[in-house]
């Protein structure tokens, strides 16, 4: 598959290590130009190029940028054709991100960030901290590999993200339409908690945060019954 990923930062770069390995053609941007990519970013077969070489001619791009500079890209991925999938691997923190309202009220991360780009999204990734992801990849059936899931609102294009996330190193977990992706945020049972395959459902259903207000009982991770960040 073609790969193109905007953003080296830790998730991404080892997205763009992953996914070569893995046998994927992989093309891989920041914001401040290729030659800025680390070596290591592409040792295992990626290659650097500009944010507007990065979405053209492939089957999937990945955007793994501060959540708050996903309206930057908007007129980049505008240009990309309608079956490209697109996915979101950010989070919102509010301290970092100016405060969102509609997100604070509750809308969950991704579809504020489908908004913006104007076309559906995929939300995976995001899930996982950057420690983890780059250490726990497993085999295929290993008893012990991590699962992350993955949300979005194509059947189609959950499936090519599930097939990615497998592709990584983890059990990728149908986490359903986009608007069930705020069980995937930070805060959420789900949130870097490293959960298997077994383990996962269970605490996927769990309405609240883990460390929610007296009261809270559902609702995005970032509802006004919820806590800040964790």
């Amino acid at each position: 598959m073609k790969i193109g990923i905007l953003g080296t930062g830790n998730i991404g770069k080892t997205l763009a290590r992953r996914l070569s390995a893995a046998g994927h053609e992989v093309k891989a941007a920041n914001s401040r130009g290729p030659e800025t990519i680390e070596a290591d970013v592409l040792a295992l077969g990626g290659r650097a190029v500009t944010a507007a070489e990065a979405v053209v001619d492939v089957d999937a791009v990945i955007l793994s940028i501060p959540f708050a500079r996903i309206p930057q890209v908007a007129p980049l991925i505008a240009k990309v054709p309608a079956d490209t999938v697109v996915l979101d691997t950010s989070n919102y923190f509010p301290h970092r991100d100016s405060g969102i309202a509609v997100i604070e009220a509750g809308q969950a991360e991704s579809v504020w960030a489908a908004k913006q780009l104007g076309r559906p999204v995929v939300k995976a990734w995001n899930s996982i901290g950057s420690e983890s992801f780059a250490h726990r990849n497993k085999p295929a059936g290993s008893a012990d590999r991590v699962s992350l899931p993955v949300a979005a609102d194509s059947p189609r294009e959950r499936d090519l993200a599930m097939a990615l996330v497998e592709d990584t190193g983890f059990d990728a977990f149908d986490a359903g339409p986009l608007a069930e992706s705020w069980r995937q945020q930070p805060g959420t049972p789900a949130y870097c908690t490293d959960l298997t395959r077994q383990e996962l459902p269970e605490h996927w259903r769990r309405p609240t945060r883990r460390d929610h207000r007296s009261g809270a009982t559902s609702g995005s991770p970032w509802s006004r019954n919820a806590s800040g960040p964790t």
